[in-house]
């Protein structure tokens, strides 16, 4: 018994002599989330901002949903799903649209030919129009804002880089937020309704997709914040809370001497330019919420 207990003993001295190093495992990719100042500890969205604003997100995005919208609307995404042509549903939401918030009678609305603010015209149509003119306009206030409530990203740059909570430009951004939603009705409830809308008709689109390849042109590429470069091609850039991108390669090209080109979650698709007629002037223009993206850099 004692020469067996010893044989074994010397069994296991040789296997542990034997053994090779142990393996560690080491990512190849760098593990990065989305930095504090970038977002809000609150949403009104069925994710939290350091989720759907991270790089996991990009990869492996789901379905985005506005706290409570698809089921106060029932009935018109009910009515939407009777409907095989797009024209046809664009009608039947913009008609919905109007109904809802009074767009048509603004006196129903509340507003009076006495009110100061003559601000009765100032609906969803207008605004996203205003943003593809001017991002960094009221227009594009109000939308950053609308952004910032819902899903909880803040905005990076708006007339000027924003870093802090307690900066100079971030409470001119608040300012014309402030002035852009001032007498309006329910402005912010308008875009959720068009978000949502824009989802349901992406999904009819491209069913079983989840992204697309989307290109913006740049002059300044070191002007975007990037958190880290992959290789001479690929970086991790952390865009603002709203940004323009076109599915036209050729397109982007005008915009500047780089092209960016990123893998898009649908679910980050605010709005695109033949979702509504006459909505955005811009050829295959769309509107995406910010977070991290992985992103192609090439020079013309």
């Amino acid at each position: 018994m004692h020469k067996k207990i010893k044989s074994t003993l010397q069994a296991l001295a040789d296997v542990e002599h034997n053994k090779e190093v142990p393996f560690v495992a080491v990512t190849t990719m760098p593990t990065l989330v989305l930095p504090r100042p970038a977002r809000l500890p609150i949403n009104r969205c069925n994710l939290p901002a350091d989720i759907l604003g991270g790089l996991t997100f990009q990869r492996a995005p789901v379905a985005l949903e506005l706290d409570g919208v698809a089921q106060f609307h029932r009935g018109l995404f009910q009515l939407l799903s009777r409907i095989e042509d797009a024209k046809e549903r664009a009608a039947a939401f913009t008609m919905h649209m109007n109904a809802a918030f009074y767009l048509d009678e603004p006196e129903q609305a509340g507003y009076t030919s006495k009110s100061k603010q003559k601000r009765q015209k100032a609906d969803y149509l207008r605004m996203v129009r205003g943003w593809s003119f001017d991002a960094d306009g009221r227009e594009g206030a109000a939308l950053k804002g609308w952004v910032e409530s819902r899903f909880g990203l803040l905005p990076r740059h708006h007339a000027a880089p924003i870093r802090n909570l307690s900066s100079d430009a971030y409470r001119r951004y608040l300012e014309m937020r402030a002035t852009a939603l001032y007498g309006t009705n329910a402005l912010e409830s308008q875009f959720d309704l068009l978000y949502t809308y824009c989802q349901y008709e992406l999904a009819r689109l491209y069913p079983g997709e989840t992204h697309l390849t989307l290109y913006r042109g740049v002059n300044r590429v070191d002007d975007y914040e990037t958190l880290t470069t992959l290789d001479d091609k690929r970086r991790v850039v952390l865009f603002n809370s709203l940004s323009s991108f076109t599915s036209n390669r050729e397109r982007a090209d005008e915009f500047g001497d780089y092209l960016l080109t990123a893998q898009v979650p649908l679910a980050k698709v605010f709005c695109y330019t033949r979702l509504l007629p006459g909505m955005l002037q811009g050829e295959d223009e769309y509107t995406v919420i910010g977070g991290l993206y992985e992103v192609c850099i090439a020079a013309y």
